[in-house]
């Protein structure tokens, strides 16, 4: 594969063969950020789990103190008084059926997040073709199927996040934008790299962390030394 000159550049910035502590990687990656845009800086961590197993999942959600960076488009599956906090607290979409019926007949998906109440899970069940294989079906565990739609609202626009293994067992995430500088990164590479930590199986056995790789966009890939996580 053929790197371009600025991928190039950011590349001799990292040393060959190092393994770097996080706020080291934190520096460097925002120095190989050579876009023209703001590029998301993304953490890759590989665990000692296997994702076939259940008792092995590593999932949840982390509100990151800086945010990502990013504008949230929410929408929220509920009915009533808990449709109406939706909208208070800033909820982009409010509807049940409708908007159910909208996104299997237009396929519309001008959405980041789906927030539903426990009682729109038989509703949400309909669309899990849609919204599975995208990653945004709403679950207990990220916190997106709750009573509390306005706090959920709240926490996705504050820069909520959701983790989870992919097939190879890996856990690939945003955790801000180059802008944001080392110090509001390195900020946000603790809380996420602590909730991954603390969401440990219990049957996981042997090193935890295996492998941790921090990236922007479009930028080389920086190796951290994972002895420092505590495995």
């Amino acid at each position: 594969m053929k790197h371009g000159k600025k991928y190039l550049a950011s590349a001799q910035l990292i040393e060959p063969g190092k393994l770097y502590d996080a706020d080291e990687a934190v520096a460097v990656v925002v120095k190989t950020a050579a876009a023209k845009f703001d590029e998301t800086v993304e953490i890759h961590v590989r665990l000692g789990v296997d994702s076939r197993h259940a008792d092995q999942q590593v999932r949840g959600a982390v509100v990151l103190p800086n945010g990502t960076g990013k504008t949230v488009r929410t929408l929220v599956l509920a009915k009533g008084d808990k449709a109406d906090a939706a909208l208070a607290a800033g909820a982009d979409f409010v509807g049940a059926e409708d908007m159910v019926t909208k996104i299997q007949s237009e396929n519309w998906l001008d959405f980041d997040v789906v927030i539903a109440t426990p009682d729109m899970m038989g509703l949400v069940g309909r669309l899990g073709k849609v919204l599975g294989p995208r990653g945004l079906m709403p679950s207990p565990k990220a916190g997106t199927v709750t009573p509390d739609v306005a706090k959920a609202v709240t926490e996705a626009k504050a820069g909520k996040i959701e983790y989870r293994l992919d097939k190879t067992n890996i856990i690939h995430c945003p955790i801000g934008k180059a802008s944001f500088g080392a110090e509001k990164l390195q900020e946000n590479f603790d809380a996420l790299m602590a909730a991954i930590i603390k969401a440990k199986p219990e049957a996981a056995k042997g090193q935890y962390i295996k492998s941790c790789v921090l990236a922007t966009t479009m930028g080389p890939g920086i190796k951290l030394n994972v002895a420092k996580f505590g495995n």
